[in-house]
């Protein structure tokens, strides 16, 4: 299995990069072929725009998306998205790293999404859920985050992590056809014990050795719902 990390941390010595680290080891040590991309070590940039594209099918008038479309084909991308989107296409299995800011992901990993996640190869048209463009590749979510698991959930302080996990998990992952995982989730990382890290490096490390026998989340199928994408009686 080919797996493609992408990891959105900018401390090296931080537990988000310790997930990382033994991902990678762990995987590696499977026998799967595993490749990281460090956003930060990288300097990644998040901000999509003209600059993306060394073409334009309209140069007045910017419309992210069809100059997407036009980049993939003709291959005048910018350099490190085409380097990410290689990397993409390679993996069999994605994972996204990262700390939960502000009930999302961190603005670098948002805009690795924006710029990689490109139309016309990953999504397009009706291309989306069991239909888009990386159907057959799955999706793991692996997060730290400073809240206590009890303030998580219905009735709970902060409401369900998974509605904060909607526009990730269904809304980009999901979308663009690939087999969304259960997340994997340490809890109240920067206060707890050194003892309490190490349960969830092993728990993940548990996890992460049997993630080809994990059974994705539910999303939509495009032949639930008729032409016009109402639901089907």
């Amino acid at each position: 299995m080919n797996v493609l990390i992408v990891h959105a941390h900018p401390e090296p010595r931080s537990f988000t990069s310790a997930l990382c680290d033994l991902a990678r080891e762990t995987l590696q040590g499977q026998g799967h072929q595993v490749q990281v991309s460090d956003l930060y070590a990288m300097h990644w940039n998040p901000v999509a725009s003209a600059a993306d594209f060394a073409e334009r099918q309209d140069p007045d008038y910017l419309v992210y998306a069809l100059e997407q479309r036009l980049g993939a084909k003709h291959g005048s991308l910018a350099a490190d998205i085409q380097g990410e989107l290689d990397k993409l296409l390679w993996a069999d299995l994605l994972i996204l790293n990262f700390p939960l800011y502000w009930f999302s992901v961190p603005a670098i990993l948002k805009g690795w999404i924006d710029r990689v996640l490109v139309s016309g190869v990953c999504y397009g048209g009706k291309r989306f859920y069991d239909q888009g463009g990386l159907v057959g590749k799955k999706a793991l979510v692996s997060l730290t985050l400073g809240g206590r698991e009890h303030m998580f959930g219905e009735g709970a302080i902060h409401g369900p992590l998974e509605d904060m996990l909607r526009p990730l998990l269904r809304g980009t992952l999901a979308y663009v056809g690939l087999d969304v995982l259960p997340p994997f989730v340490a809890w109240h990382v920067p206060y707890i014990s050194h003892e309490a890290r190490q349960d969830f490096l092993v728990a993940y490390q548990r996890r992460l050795s049997e993630i080809e026998r994990d059974q994705p989340l539910a999303f939509p199928r495009l032949e639930l719902f008729d032409e016009r994408l109402y639901p089907l009686p």
